[in-house]
């Protein structure tokens, strides 16, 4: 049976942790579902692990409606989520609406968009058309020129006290679920507790409803440092044995630990 936004809205009232990885590909979408993994991001990383650009910026919503179908082909029972990329939602809700539409028409379940509160009015547009999404704040990798680099965010009372709004002004715009990436693990904790929606860390603590890896970084494969990241390949007999030591370790509390947050 396809996991919904429902199934995940009530694991997290349950108390129980659901697992996403990023997929692209027919394969590693059966993969990763029979591993239980419960969400498939099509990320726009794809633009780093796949194409080897240094940002996601480039990437274009062609590319994602590609991987969406790819994925799609692959999958019989996990949420389908995928980015709306770069360029393609920040101008009026209407054009993140038609773009958000062809996603849906790809495959996807939800989409993802990167921001905050000047995020709200496109949210809420395309919640109430009938579109799920998924808000994506801290560290927000469209944004990163912007941002002056990969960098932590929410540092400060004031930048936190930003972040805490951003979070309950998205929820109640209408997305159903967020995405922090980048925030200190305390923060991540106090913004959980605030909301009635799942939240997905990336780099933001263990108390998130949720945990989000891209899958190069947690099979070793794409060079990354960042610490929040964890090599499930280092102690696996194979790919598929690393994916299944992911989500026990999500779905435990094991992962992530103290020394991937911060």
């Amino acid at each position: 049976m396809r996991i919904t936004q429902n199934t995940l809205q009530k694991m997290y009232q349950n108390g129980e942790k659901f697992t996403i990885l990023t997929c692209y590909d027919a394969s590693f979408a059966t993969l990763l579902e029979k591993a239980g993994v419960d969400v498939l991001l099509v990320g726009d990383s794809l633009g780093n692990v796949l194409q080897g650009k240094d940002t996601t910026l480039s990437v274009t919503l062609s590319d994602m409606k590609y991987h969406t179908r790819c994925v799609a082909q692959g999958s019989t029972n996990a949420l389908i989520l995928t980015d709306m990329p770069f360029g393609t939602f920040q101008t009026t809700p209407s054009c993140a609406f038609n773009n958000a539409a062809k996603l849906l028409a790809a495959g996807a379940h939800m989409v993802k968009i990167e921001g905050g509160r000047s995020m709200a009015d496109t949210v809420r547009f395309l919640t109430q058309r009938g579109i799920p999404v998924c808000a994506h704040i801290g560290l927000t990798p469209q944004s990163v020129h912007q941002l002056g680099g990969y960098k932590l965010q929410g540092k400060t009372d004031a930048e936190a006290k930003l972040l805490l709004e951003d979070a309950i002004i998205l929820e109640k715009a209408g997305a159903n679920m967020l995405v922090m990436e980048l925030v200190p693990a305390a923060l991540a904790k106090k913004i959980t507790q605030e909301l009635s929606i799942p939240t997905i860390g990336i780099g933001a603590g263990s108390d998130c409803s949720a945990q989000v890896l891209v899958l190069h970084d947690m099979l070793g494969i794409y060079p990354t440092k960042a610490r929040f990241n964890k090599n499930f390949m280092t102690d696996a007999l194979s790919i598929e044995d690393a994916i299944n030591r992911y989500v026990k370790a999500v779905k435990s509390g094991e992962f992530p630990g103290t020394e991937h947050q911060y």
